[in-house]
């Protein structure tokens, strides 16, 4: 299995280093492999849209800001 390097700030890793029961690399992979779906999925869905980028940014400009 490839190995990657993960940096985290001083305070992240000293909570880290209180609950040394915990995999941390699992909880890591797990985190990714969730995330790695959520993308799968989004390009499933954007992959057939004839919205530009330009469109998406403006409604998502209304959405969250109310502009």
């Amino acid at each position: 299995m490839p190995t990657i390097t993960l940096s985290v700030p001083e305070d992240i890793k000293k909570d880290m280093e209180e609950s040394k029961e915990i995999n941390w690399s699992e909880v890591a992979r797990a985190a990714i492999k969730t995330k790695i779906a959520q993308l799968k999925i989004l390009k499933a869905i954007t992959a057939k849209s004839k919205l530009t980028e330009k469109d998406a940014l403006e409604l998502g400009r209304k959405i969250f800001l109310n502009k």
